[in-house]
Order: C-alpha cells, then sequence, then structure tokens
C-alpha cells in the first residue's frame, strides 16, 4: 500500500501538525513500512492460537471485607484547623450566585 503525499498531509491535519515537503515525503515511507509491517502480521495464521485476555495469571491482592468501628466524630474533626459544631469549616469556593 503506497501513501500519497496528499493523504500524508491529511493524516498530519487530523494531528494538527504542520509537516514541510520533506518531512511528508520522509513520513510517508514511514508511514508505508508501518503499513506494510501490520499487513504481514494479518497474514499470519491464528486460528490454533487460544484468545490471551491477559498475559499475567489474575490474582485478587485486596483484603476480605471485614467490618470495623470508624473513628467517632469527635477523632475525626481533632486535627482541623478549623471546625463548628463537629463540622470541619471550610472557605467557600463559589459565590452566592453558584458560578
Amino acid at each position: 500500500m503506497k501513501l500519497t503525499k496528499d493523504e500524508v498531509q491529511h493524516v498530519a491535519e487530523l494531528a494538527k501538525l504542520q509537516l514541510s515537503d520533506a518531512e511528508l515525503d520522509e513520513y510517508a515511507g514511514q508511514l508505508d513500512q508501518i503499513l506494510a509491517y501490520a499487513q504481514q502480521i494479518q497474514s499470519v495464521d491464528t486460528s490454533a492460537v487460544p484468545p490471551t485476555p491477559q498475559v499475567l495469571p489474575l490474582s485478587n491482592v485486596l483484603a476480605d471485607d471485614a467490618s470495623r468501628d470508624s473513628l467517632s466524630n469527635d477523632q475525626a474533626v481533632d486535627n482541623a484547623p478549623d471546625t463548628d459544631g463537629g463540622y470541619f469549616r471550610v472557605i467557600a469556593v463559589f459565590d452566592e450566585s453558584g458560578a
């Protein structure tokens, strides 16, 4: 498959690249080689190869879920720089209009 200079220019425009004429010629040759290699790979018979969804064996690295006591409200806000009635007080991010 031989790419034309116009096709390479179109791909470059899609990628928002500005290429010189020399670069267009150079990349046309490189893209031709890539497409030829992809075509060569597609011609390989893989009908006897089972699908491989992952290359490493799956293992669960997470601990089992277990119920446990959580922090009390006083412990949670103990180191907060500013609190109000057991809640964290923070600087307002939005103005009154909600914008």
